[in-house]
């Protein structure tokens, strides 16, 4: 295919702002699918993407189109669009990135309803740093909430663009679909060697040798990873002979193909396509994101890659049966072939046995792998209390980086702690600033900017530190606000912190998996809350016991479990009363030893329970 005629772009947008909607239509209107077939969310093929009703995974499609002469200041004839379809969630900014470097182009997608939100910011800044063409689109124009001149105005002052330029569009009527089409090919250029020495790429392009970069990776349980590449020179047939250049693995195409949306076989792919190739290999760790795949006789250097993920929420996994343990290890793995944005590593603990310590890159990411367990490998699960890491320096030189809050040096062993901070955008009508610069105060967030930001809509520019996110923060300002303000933010520093930990005491005895780092102004509410949460959820034993809370070395919070109440001379008949009166001294006797000796079980539902509850 001559490169000319292939136009590669994706989509970006905030959550919920139409955007597999709107490629449902594309996929309509170009024929890819057949009206009799199509489905809402087409491109979503996950059950936990349909019932969310948002994108997880990105997904990559390709379109044939043929364009009418005269249009669009281009040449007619058909054209090949590669389209990637990608998460709109911040926690998913990563597939994001991954994408922007497979592809020339983007569609902005902005909601006609609710206008530029915090989210679209982030994406547009990632686009523009990987340097491709901006089509400004407003979605949901035949909605009766829509406030569409309104919101172009908005997109054509956040871009320094015309209004006339910004695309109007329904993806659920399909109208402006075929101004749109015609502008990604008017638009974006057609694809470029890149990553190629420029010698070669003038000598031939499309006589070079094949090479290519892997965006994303699947894996099947009969033919082994599926690597999705974008080839930036030359072509791959079947059975040619490849090698990944970082890790070094030799292989041969099993299979090369286009995805249509389904995974189709073709004979070749060529310079500018996107596709993906079947290796056979079946040993994780072998292909990863961002490594180049090359034809065995080419000597060039791998392609500039990818970032590694960075996990900024950790929290460990453990089977509710130790028997599932083997399990749990093979499904890890699995998932860690399709996602491979999350880490893990097994740990063992006293009172859970053993499991993984796992690192996501937010708090949904973390709910939508442990979901994905639970539905997909029937796996029930233990999850500790999310945390994040802090480094920490002690009072005798030590610098460690602390990632279980069990592990937290004690306060008077420390010299200076640091966490990591966001900076974070809101934007909101103003009607709620009031309540939600209440809800900052309380989450120790320092707003560092106030503007106004189109019509009746503001924007708060803040430093937060990253442990807040995990107290309920997102769900704390939907409340807030009414839904109507949106969050974005990103890792940018890292600064002291004033933390303890504080740890929970069951019988006088530590129990590591309830420990928690809080800030030092909160321990009381969260010693508070802990220990009453746990009070409700144990068993009675035959003796009376303490649950506590301990922080600074000291008590802070403090309920009694009274023993179970049981007069074993109550079964007593008949007899001389000083017959009861010597059977309860003895177990009057026994209860005391008990107390001083005894120790108590915990069983794995109150872990669960508290895990689960969060220790609320």
């Amino acid at each position: 295919m001559n490169p000319k005629f292939i136009r590669n772009f994706s989509i970006i947008a905030h959550i919920d702002h139409g955007k597999s909607t709107l490629a449902d239509r594309l996929l309509e209107y170009t024929g890819t699918i057949e009206r009799r077939k199509m489905q809402d969310q087409v491109l979503d093929s996950m059950e936990l993407e349909r019932e969310r009703g948002i994108t997880i995974k990105m997904q990559p499609v390709r379109m044939r189109y043929v364009l009418p002469a005269n249009q669009a200041g281009v040449a007619s004839g058909e054209y090949i669009l590669n389209l990637i379809d990608t998460p709109g969630h911040i926690d998913f900014s990563y597939e994001v990135s991954r994408s922007l470097r497979a592809v020339e182009g983007s569609i902005l997608l902005v909601d006609a309803t609710q206008g530029v939100q915090a989210q679209t910011l982030t994406t547009l800044n990632m686009a523009r740093e990987a340097g491709l063409v901006i089509i400004p689109t407003v979605s949901k124009i035949d909605s009766p909430l829509a406030r569409t001149e309104e919101v172009v105005h908005e997109v054509s002052q956040l871009l320094g663009c015309e209004p006339e330029t910004v695309l109007r569009v329904s993806g659920k009527t399909g109208e402006g679909v075929d101004r749109l089409l015609a502008a990604v090919i008017a638009r974006v250029p057609p694809p470029t060697p890149l990553g190629i020495e420029v010698a070669q790429a003038q000598i031939a392009p499309n006589k070079s040798r094949f090479r290519s970069l892997i965006f994303d990776f699947q894996y099947s349980n009969h033919i082994g990873v599926i690597v999705f590449v974008r080839v930036m020179g030359g072509e791959v047939r079947r059975h040619d002979k490849l090698v990944f250049k970082v890790a070094g693995r030799t292989f041969e195409a099993l299979e090369v193909g286009i995805f249509k949306p389904n995974n189709t076989p073709v004979e070749v792919l060529g310079a500018g396509e996107i596709g993906y190739i079947v290796t056979g290999i079946k040993e994780p760790g072998v292909a990863s994101v961002g490594d180049t795949v090359a034809d065995i006789r080419d000597t060039e250097p791998a392609l500039p890659g990818y970032q590694s993920p960075r996990p900024v929420v950790w929290a460990s996994l453990y089977p509710e049966s130790q028997d599932a343990l083997p399990l749990l290890r093979q499904a890890l793995g699995r998932l860690r072939l399709s996602d491979s944005s999350f880490t893990y590593e097994e740990e063992a603990s006293g009172t859970l046995g053993k499991g993984y310590r796992c690192g996501f890159l937010g708090m949904l990411h973390l709910e939508i792998i442990t979901e994905r367990l639970r539905r997909e490998f029937d796996l029930e699960l233990v999850v500790t209390q999310p945390t994040i890491t802090y480094h920490v320096e002690t009072k005798d030189g030590r610098r460690l980086t602390i990632y279980s809050p069990s592990l937290f040096p004690d306060d008077h062993d420390i010299k200076e702690v640091t966490e990591p901070i966001v900076t974070m955008k809101i934007i909101t009508p103003p009607a709620y600033l009031g309540g939600l610069m209440k809800a900052l105060y309380d989450h120790e967030a320092e707003v560092t900017a106030t503007d106004t930001f189109g019509d009746n809509r503001t924007m708060l520019t803040l430093m937060m530190p990253l442990r807040e996110l995990m107290r309920d923060f997102f769900d704390e300002i939907k409340s807030i606000s009414s839904g109507y303000a949106s969050v974005s933010y990103d890792i940018t520093d890292s600064r002291p912190a004033d933390v303890v930990r504080l740890d929970i005491l069951v019988a006088d005895l530590p129990v590591p998996a309830f420990a928690r780092v809080v800030s030092r102004r909160r321990v009381p509410d969260e010693a508070e809350a802990m220990v009453e949460k746990l009070y409700q959820i144990l068993p009675r034993e035959l003796f009376t016991f303490k649950v506590q809370a301990k922080a600074f070395g000291r008590i802070i919070s403090s309920r009694t479990v009274s023993g179970k109440k049981k007069d074993a001379a109550g079964t007593l008949s008949g007899g001389d009363i000083t017959r009861k009166m010597k059977l309860r001294e003895k177990q009057k006797e026994g209860r005391k030893r008990l107390k001083e000796h005894g120790s108590v079980t915990i069983p794995q539902e109150v872990f669960v329970k508290m895990m689960r509850a969060g220790g609320e």
